[in-house]
């Protein structure tokens, strides 16, 4: 997918000591973490915040992440994360991260997600304002 930094969504993130290991550097599991911030971003920059969604009945659960790691990040480094959504099929919406440090990638990867319908915990169609991003 080719897609532009201006339709990325993005957010500004200090690594605190909490999300660092023995070795120094960010425990892994906090990049899907740090996707899953990118991902509020997605939704709220496409008039759709979870927030909304959840008012309607609407849930998002993972279905699938997958992590590409490159370069570790480390205390107090300033990252850029950044994210933008694909969507596949009416009730799916894959959703990419990339970490940054200036101008290296960190990790990338994404997330798939079914959309449900909470109550019933069936299959819903996306929200219009994010299928039609």
């Amino acid at each position: 997918m080719n897609i532009s930094d201006t339709e990325k969504s993005a957010i500004s993130y200090r690594v605190p000591y909490a999300d660092t290991d023995q070795m120094g550097v960010v425990y892994y599991a906090n990049f899907l973490i740090y996707f899953e911030r990118v991902r509020n971003e997605i939704l709220r920059d496409r008039g759709f915040p979870y927030a909304k969604m959840e008012e309607q009945g609407i849930i998002l659960p993972v279905m699938e992440a997958h992590c590409q790691y490159r370069v570790p990040a480390k205390y107090d480094d300033v990252l850029e994360i950044r994210g933008w959504p694909e969507i596949v099929g009416r009730t799916r919406v894959k959703c990419y991260a990339e970490v940054l440090r200036g101008t290296e990638i960190l990790a990338s990867g994404y997330t798939i997600h079914a959309c449900l319908n909470a109550e019933s915990g069936r299959p819903t169609r996306l929200p219009e304002s994010l299928a039609n991003s």
